[in-house]
């Protein structure tokens, strides 16, 4: 779909959206043909856009617009919701990530190599170069609908994901870029298995968390929709802390003896944050039992590594094995 609309200049804007559907609802027994529709904006000028040559063509790909024949009509679901432009745009932004949640450019952009979390406007981040030049149209209407805005820090040359819509990020985008397909089932299951545990633990911390800080800070699931940002929950070390300074990754073991697998990463982010960064062991084995606390090791880089540590034995989990020529 968005390699169908890179051909246009403009793909629309709310105001221009809003007047289109506006005039349709307001119309509904002509037979709007595109000729028509073209024509209620020839030669005109809305948001200072001279042109906006792909409106037409993207509402109908995102089904907000419905042809028969030749004729035009808006669809029910959305005719409904053009009450006033923000009502309109919240709407069309759903009829938007409905329509390209299985579209491969789209999801090459909100891609893992270009997201990443930032902890002081606790949001998704997205790197400006995820679009390049060929997707610039699709850039613009994702600002023009507020979707993204441009970062605050510009050197940073990239936009940060409205929180309004961050929950349709993480349910009809992000669980598209984590599946992998696993050929053997029993391996499936237990990457499934291993997955509920992790999320049985980052939430047993959360609450750890916020209780720790007496309800008064709101303590931030990074991995519910970041994967590789090398922690999990960004959180405080007191309560007076104005900017998240507690970075944790959560492990979950069971046992009587603690262990853990420690990516490399998780391990170079831990180096990088030094004694902002903590690990968070959870016993699966004794999260119901009252009073329990997950065991807590600040800056593990360093506490943890290294052979002057006798607490904790390294052992090699895997090789990376490269040609020599």
């Amino acid at each position: 779909m968005l390699n169908d609309l890179r051909k246009y200049d403009c793909l629309g804007t709310p105001n221009y959206f809003f007047e289109l559907f506006s005039t349709i609802k307001s119309n509904p027994t002509s037979n709007w043909e595109r000729s028509d529709l073209e024509k209620l904006f020839y030669n005109r000028v809305i948001d200072n856009r001279p042109i906006i040559d792909g409106g037409i063509e993207l509402a109908l790909r995102i089904n907000a617009l419905q042809q028969t024949e030749s004729f035009f009509q808006l669809n029910s679901e959305f005719e409904s919701h053009i009450n006033s432009v923000p009502q309109m745009v919240d709407r069309f932004n759903q009829f938007l990530f409905k329509s390209l949640k299985k579209d491969s450019d789209f999801l090459n952009i909100f891609s893992s190599k270009f997201l990443s979390h930032d902890v002081i406007y606790k949001s998704l981040q997205l790197n400006n170069s995820a679009f390049g030049l060929k997707y610039s149209n699709f850039k613009q209407l994702l600002l023009d609908f507020n979707m993204i805005s441009d970062h605050p820090t510009p050197e940073f040359k990239s936009f940060i994901v409205n929180q309004r819509y961050k929950k349709l990020f993480d349910k009809s985008v992000l669980p598209e870029i984590k599946k992998r397909k696993i050929g053997l089932e029993e391996f499936r299951k237990s990457m499934e298995q291993q997955q509920i545990y992790g999320e049985e633990a980052e939430r047993f911390v959360l609450r750890f968390e916020t209780e720790r800080l007496e309800n008064k800070k709101e303590i931030d699931w990074i991995a519910e929709y970041v994967v590789n940002e090398g922690y999990d929950i960004a959180s405080y070390n007191e309560i007076e802390d104005e900017q998240p300074n507690r970075f944790i990754e959560v492990k979950s073991y069971d046992g009587n003896k603690a262990y853990f697998y420690w990516s490399k990463n998780e391990y170079q982010v831990a180096k990088l944050k030094g004694k902002n960064y903590w690990i968070y062991l959870v016993n699966r084995s004794k999260l119901k039992t009252e009073g329990y606390k997950p065991e807590k090791y600040q800056d593990p880089f360093n506490t943890i590594l290294g052979d002057h540590n006798i607490d904790w034995i390294e052992e090699v989990y895997n090789y990376k094995i490269t040609a020599s020529e």
